[in-house]
């Protein structure tokens, strides 16, 4: 299977190249009984998940979820700490006679940026320096296509925003050409007539889907809202808001499907500053500085959610957005050509495809929603409904004291507190290190994280 690549590449080259050698997402362990070597590894951008029981004298242990070492016994976590394994990084540990380990070093292999070691799927001879927007479609095209390998039948995410439906778009493009034996299936995900639920249908339309509307409702979220922040495993406000949907629309493939493979969207706003607050930001260079930073904590925030979400229900979640080469070359480009323009977040990506008919013109440049705005009415949003819902659960007493509770990242809401009250019940002691801090919007005051 796939794996045999990376004992292969470690055979020939040892660990840090093996791993650079690499082009996709991966967490693995590596066991070298010759050399009495562990070794543990994790994507560039830590889209597959690990975590690690960190601080033990001669133990190691790894789980791809946390709820997985969760269990160990009393005494061992009471000198420990549960954390996520960082991204681009090796761990190497000595494994002694007695079955302990002894830990060696800590040691990153790969920079944000960089240009990538592997041979790449796309030479950057065949780039043109002249011709930026061409260079970015064919990047992102290449992206798309090497993630077409699969055993299992492919489908896509599909919002009707920017990001998911260029992708989708893509998909079906290069599906066709590559002759899949099936028509793409595309998920939207939405309350009645959201404009996530519009726009998806007109993309669908216009791409040629087999297209589902998964339809959920006020108590589809209350009911789901509890099993959404067990599986995530965070109690981050907006993380936990963007998970309903996108959990609810995964058991919906799981259940009626036999799609397995979903392509996503996900990595664009960090990586072409499509946050709205991107318009504000001071600088070019201070818009590159922010790009990098979310970037580089995807991994805790929208990877987290979109690997979780999906991975609870039996499903392979593809990012092309966040592949090496694409990454690698746009962030190469001058800082102000990424910022928004004329107050259009990813200008430069909408225009790369502005000229051929790969989306209609309103979705290609359809502004960003807030996905809690998107997949609900205009009525009523989908934090709204949470917070109403939560009203009647948490009183102001118990508010008041949540600083004074909870030190780290204290909520200030009674949502942000009905959220730390279940994770704490699920990964007691563990919000410090899965939740440096609440995903919040930069050069604005809001006190809401909601984009």
């Amino acid at each position: 299977c796939d794996v045999e690549a990376i004992i292969q590449l470690y055979g020939k080259f040892g660990i840090q190249k093996a791993a650079q050698q690499l082009d996709g997402v991966f967490a693995f362990a590596l066991i070298d009984k010759e050399k009495q070597r562990v070794y543990f590894v994790r994507d560039p951008y830590g889209v597959r998940p690990l975590f690690r029981l960190e601080n033990a004298d001669d133990i190691v242990a790894v789980c791809s979820e946390a709820k997985g070492l969760i269990d160990l016994g009393h005494e061992l976590r009471s000198r420990c700490k549960i954390k996520p394994f960082p991204p681009r990084t090796i761990a190497e540990y000595e494994l002694l006679k007695n079955g302990k380990v002894r830990f060696i070093k800590e040691e990153a292999y790969y920079q944000l940026g960089e240009k990538p070691n592997f041979e790449p799927f796309i030479q950057y001879t065949d780039l043109a320096p002249a011709n930026v927007l061409q260079n970015i479609r064919t990047l992102l095209t290449g992206s798309v296509k090497k993630r077409l390998m699969s055993d299992r039948r492919i489908g896509c995410l599909l919002s009707g925003g920017l990001d998911s439906s260029l992708i989708a778009a893509l998909l079906v493009k290069l599906a066709k050409e590559e002759g899949l034996p099936y028509k793409v299936q595309s998920f939207a995900v939405g309350m009645g007539e959201s404009p996530d639920i519009i726009a998806a249908r007109q993309v669908a339309k216009h791409i040629g889907t087999e297209h589902h509307e998964v339809l959920f409702t006020p108590e589809d979220v209350t009911d789901l809202l509890d099993s959404v922040l067990y599986h995530i495993e965070t109690p981050d406000i907006t993380t936990t808001r963007a998970s309903i949907g996108m959990y609810f629309v995964s058991k919906y493939i799981q259940d009626n499907t036999d799609t397995i493979v979903l392509f996503s969207g996900e990595g664009a706003d960090e990586l072409a500053q499509g946050y709205i607050y991107f318009r504000d930001a001071p600088s070019p260079e201070a818009a590159h500085e922010e790009s990098f930073r979310l970037l580089s904590d995807i991994y805790l925030y929208d990877g987290l959610r979109a690997d979780r979400t999906t991975a609870a229900h039996s499903l392979e979640l593809r990012v092309p957005f966040l592949d090496l080469q694409f990454t690698n070359y746009f962030l190469s480009l001058p800082a102000e050509m990424r910022q928004p323009k004329d107050g259009i977040e990813k200008h430069l990506l909408r225009s790369a495809f502005d000229n051929d008919d790969l989306l209609p013109k309103n979705i290609l440049w359809r502004h960003k929603e807030a996905f809690s705005d998107g997949v609900t009415t205009v009525k009523r949003s989908l934090f709204n409904i949470i917070q109403d819902w939560v009203d009647e659960r948490i009183d102001a007493e118990a508010l008041k004291k949540s600083a004074q509770t909870f030190s780290h990242c204290p909520p200030t809401s009674k949502e942000a507190l009905y959220y730390r009250m279940v994770f704490e019940k699920k990964y007691p002691g563990c919000a410090e290190s899965f939740m440096p801090y609440f995903w919040m919007p930069r050069w604005t005051n809001v006190a809401d994280p909601s984009a």
